[in-house]
């Protein structure tokens, strides 16, 4: 069968979307591997379907790479709610709604031309941060399982031997979990950003962005005491910096040490749209 892909990125985290509102494609784990290839494939960090959705506006149904599925996407959540825009299924006038992995989301579309969007991501809510002090990092689960370390000169530190060796650590073990570095530094306006570098589970390496990610790492800093900016309503926000793109999390955080809890979070980021591409599968 003849099938039309959409490719688009979220700060440089790749997707291969579909239009599989008539439910006809089923995928194996081997055809998103071939897709996904950089190589023999189209390459991409992902694969969705957008589908039909009886409760809300459609469903997301997501793959990584290695062709393994079930969670939640931060960046891919934004790409195909600006795909489903693309395809009329929804209106920048509105919010979305639609079901995914992890549950139901909500986005806003803040604006931008059609081929780059921004827009704004519903997360689910946080609790439940695990300790791990020998490894200065933090454990939390923002629909995807995260180990956040905070490091210092992020340029330079070895994020795939680090992230490889984490990533399969026993601690984690059988589902493994994406590895967050992160550097907190200040802008010339003395104001705090906080860089992030990610090596994700089922790309098996670093990608240019993990909107989940990005999600666990703000949480993280704000319960070791790393402040953002305050925002009314006892909300906190956090500029985000990964390779090529700026983005930004918002939230309520609520209690302190094991009664800690992030909600109402919120991703901005951007959603862009890159080609068409077609092949049979």
């Amino acid at each position: 069968m003849l099938q039309k892909f959409f490719k688009y990125h979220g700060a440089g985290n790749d997707f291969l979307l579909i239009d599989n509102r008539d439910g006809r494609l089923s995928l194996s784990p081997g055809q998103v591997k071939s897709l996904c290839d950089r190589h023999t494939g189209f390459g991409a960090d992902g694969v969705m379907l957008l589908e039909r959705s009886e409760k809300k506006d459609f469903r997301m149904v997501f793959y990584n790479p290695d062709g393994s599925g079930g969670m939640m996407c931060g960046n891919g959540g934004r790409c195909i709610v600006s795909f489903a825009a693309d395809l009329g299924v929804v209106s920048g006038n509105f919010p979305v709604e639609f079901e995914a992995p992890d549950g139901t989301h909500t986005a806003i579309i803040l604006g931008g031309k059609p081929e780059q969007r921004t827009i704004r991501l519903k997360m689910n809510d946080v609790s439940g941060v695990t300790i791990y002090p020998e490894d200065k990092a933090c454990f939390l689960d923002t629909g995807t399982r995260h180990l956040v370390r905070f490091i210092s000169s992020l340029e330079s530190y070895p994020v795939e031997e680090e992230g490889k060796t984490l990533r399969m650590d026993t601690r984690f073990a059988p589902e493994g979990t994406n590895v967050d570095f992160v550097e907190p530094v200040l802008q010339q306006a003395q104001e705090p950003v906080l860089r992030v570098r990610t090596f994700e589970k089922g790309v098996e390496g670093e990608t240019l962005a993990c909107g989940t990610g990005i999600v666990a790492s703000a949480v993280a800093a704000c319960f070791k005491g790393i402040e953002g900016k305050s925002l009314p309503d006892g909300r906190v926000s956090y500029d985000m910096k990964a390779a090529i793109s700026d983005l930004a999390v918002d939230f309520i955080p609520e209690g302190k040490g094991t009664g800690f809890k992030a909600k109402d979070i919120w991703l901005t980021g951007p959603a862009v749209f890159v080609g068409t591409m077609e092949c049979f599968i």
